[in-house]
């Protein structure tokens, strides 16, 4: 598989669809690498919820008290097993920006085992940073959706009122214009929130930083991004629902000629229920490489628009990057060293042999 240079790819600042646009490019030279990156992750989170699913219903088919307890906890424990992998997707992320940057800085092959080479090296801290970004992603979009919620009813009552006035096509209008400029600030707001947190993973191992101060540059770092990463997301889920509904299309007509409601889920045989998912599974295989290449991309996007990181990669690939000697810097390596090597023991001071200067 070629391998694309670092002159094949300048480093410029990125527009959403530039984004995109290099995302896709580097989806298309290295599919099957990245496909293979993506997968155990998407799979343990499809085999957690196919698991979940099945044992949730059937604690609701069952009469017996006792496999009553014994499904439901089984359930439990599938959905704990669908967070692991949504959770390892977030590991994977930083992984992958590494393997992106060294590729950038070096020219080192996009392999499976380069990402998860790096990921195994600071495994405990991302597990850490993931799961304080998944906390915070969750307590973000149940505070929007409550703010969002409550305007709606706002806007209801609002249009309740106006259809008592006035003809019944200007409350329509209203109430139609209200909940998109509502779900547009409610959108604009979500990921302004969850946009601080956005490069944790990748500060954790394209600079070695800790899980706190990843944190700390993360924010630094997410200024202006907001407008990218609701494109990034727009474009991500327009195309992974695309691509299954490809896929699932020929299902649902055998599913309707055997018979199956595909409208009502909770009626659904096991056989459909698992080859949804399946399929579900496999459109996101095909197209979380493209999130992960969007997150890793702007990430570097940043750094090339606050901190020049095109010209510290320039001199990086030119002149070698700056040993890792545990400087404190404001502005993150190119790319940190995996591996800590201790500082050279002080050299001893020499013996004084009189007086304060020395002097005999």
């Amino acid at each position: 598989m070629s391998t694309l240079s670092a002159s094949q790819l300048p480093l410029a600042p990125l527009g959403a669809g530039d984004l995109i646009d290099r995302a896709i490019r580097l989806y298309r030279r290295h599919l099957f690498v990245l496909i293979r990156t993506a997968a155990p992750p998407v799979i343990i989170a499809t085999g957690g919820s196919i698991l979940g699913w099945l044992l949730l219903r059937r604690v609701f088919l069952t009469t017996d008290t006792a496999e009553v307890f014994l499904f439901f906890m089984l359930s439990v424990a599938s959905f704990v097993v669908m967070f692991l992998g949504y959770l390892l997707t977030l590991v994977v992320m930083g992984g992958a920006t590494r393997t992106l940057v060294a590729h950038l800085l070096r020219n080192d092959a996009v392999t499976a085992r380069a990402t998860y080479s790096a990921v195994r090296s600071r495994f405990w801290a991302l597990i850490a940073a993931s799961l304080i970004v998944l906390i915070w992603v969750s307590i973000a979009f149940v505070a929007v959706f409550m703010v969002w919620y409550i305007l709606l009813g706002i806007i209801s009552f609002g249009v309740i009122l106006l259809a008592t006035t006035t003809f019944f096509v200007i409350p329509a209008i209203f109430g139609v214009v209200a909940l998109l400029i509502d779900t547009f600030l409610a959108l604009v707001a979500f990921f302004f929130i969850v946009g601080r947190v956005a490069y944790v993973p990748q500060v954790l191992l394209v600079e070695g930083k800790g899980v706190f101060e990843s944190f700390s540059r993360s924010f630094t770092l997410a200024r202006g991004n907001v407008r990218r990463l609701i494109v990034m997301t727009v474009f991500t889920t327009f195309a992974t629902n695309s691509a299954l509904m490809i896929l699932v299309i020929p299902l649902g007509w055998y599913g309707y000629i055997t018979g199956v409601d595909l409208f009502n889920s909770g009626n659904w045989p096991a056989w459909y229920t698992i080859a949804y998912n399946v399929l579900g599974s496999l459109s996101s295989i095909l197209l979380t490489p493209v999130w992960m290449l969007g997150l890793s991309l702007l990430y570097v996007d940043e750094r090339v628009r606050h901190e020049g990181y095109d010209i510290e990669l320039m001199a990086a690939r030119q002149l070698g990057e700056l040993p890792n000697v545990d400087v404190t810097s404001p502005l993150g390596t190119a790319l940190s060293s995996t591996e800590r090597t201790p500082l050279p023991p002080t050299p001893p001071a020499p013996r004084s042999s009189g007086g304060v200067l020395g002097l005999s």
